[in-house]
Formats: structure tokens, sequence, C-alpha cells
């Protein structure tokens, strides 16, 4: 299943709103008693879900590498330090 078949909208939300978009779909499929009509649903939710995922992927690997460069910077100012 691919996420480019999301609209715009919704790949241009942020972490916190794909994650609330989420719960709102979950609600109202638990709210239903049967699944005609739920599949449409379901599909979103599992691109959402995708997208969510990459989303949450992109931010680590963006914090991972700001938390990499930021031990850089101490370990050289603490070499300096000690000569």
């Amino acid at each position: 299943m691919k996420v480019k078949n999301l609209p715009d909208d919704i790949k241009n939300k942020s972490l916190n709103e794909l994650t609330d978009l989420a719960n709102n779909i979950i609600e109202k499929l638990e709210d239903k008693n049967t699944l005609e009509g739920s599949v449409e649903e379901y599909q979103k939710l599992i691109k959402l879900n995708l997208l969510i995922e990459k989303e949450f992927q992109k931010a680590s690997k963006e914090l991972s590498q700001s938390t990499r460069e930021k031990i850089q910077k101490v370990l050289k100012k603490n070499e300096k330090k000690t000569k």
C-alpha cells in the first residue's frame, strides 16, 4: 500500500496531526457495529499508519544526527581543554 495515494493536505500534516487523524478514524470504526462500509476507513488508516511510521523514522533520524553532532562538539571542546 502506497502513501502516494493520500491527499497532499494529509501528507503535509505534522506527526501529532496525523496521529489525531488516525485516532479519529479508529473511534469511528469502533462505533460501527458492522464491517459494511468500513473497508475504505481501514485502508485509509493503514496508509496513515505507514505515513506516521515514515515521519517518525525521519524525526528519529534527525534527532540522532543532531545528538551525534552535539556529542562531537563536546568531545572536540574537551580535547582542546586537555591539551
